[in-house]
């Protein structure tokens, strides 16, 4: 576990309670803070594959517990925007769909490694992570935009990325699911 990618994970997974905490506050500083702290956590997820595929140090703990950080994080945060009221309404459905999608991919996911089949991920999944990502960041920001970018449309930007995140889940969750489902039968 001591390799530098496997630290940027973990560090990941450590930064989340952080994270919760840090959004459970009414203060827009508290809200800028978790939005750094959000954007961090996806510097070092890129960099933690990145690292581990050049230094050819890509490790069986890495493998699993990327992932793992990457669902720990994007769930928190949903709950988070939830809690706060960010994140209300219709919406609420998009966050809910994107949470299904990760438990049903990984569910997926585990049951596939069993059968020592792997479910790569696609070039459309990751454009989903990446509205995904730039979506939560936005709303994160959006709790303290109020006082940083006042007249700054950053909530209605983030959730209509969130809206695109959640249709490419749909689409992606699908294809995953097709996939998998050839080697249920």
């Amino acid at each position: 576990m001591s390799s530098l990618p496997n630290l940027l994970t973990l560090s990941r997974i450590l930064a989340v309670p952080l994270l919760v905490a840090l959004m459970w506050g009414p203060g827009d500083w508290q809200w800028l803070t978790a939005f750094v702290l959000f954007c961090i956590a996806g510097v070092t997820d890129y960099l933690d594959g990145y690292l581990a595929r050049a230094q050819g140090t890509v490790s069986k703990i890495g493998v699993f517990l990327d992932p793992i950080a990457d669902k720990i994080m994007v769930a928190a945060t949903i709950v988070m925007l939830v809690h706060s009221g960010i994140v209300h309404g219709v919406a609420v459905i998009a966050a809910l769909v994107i949470l299904l999608r990760e438990i049903i991919v990984s569910g997926l996911r585990e049951y596939l490694a069993g059968l020592q089949v792997s479910l790569p991920v696609s070039q459309l999944a990751k454009w989903k992570t990446a509205f995904q990502m730039i979506a939560l960041g936005g709303l994160v920001l959006a709790g303290a935009s109020g006082w940083l970018m006042p007249g700054v449309p950053v909530l209605e930007a983030g959730l209509i990325c969130l809206w695109i995140a959640a249709g490419l889940t749909l689409v992606t969750g699908y294809d995953y699911l097709r996939v998998g489902l050839k080697h249920m039968a």
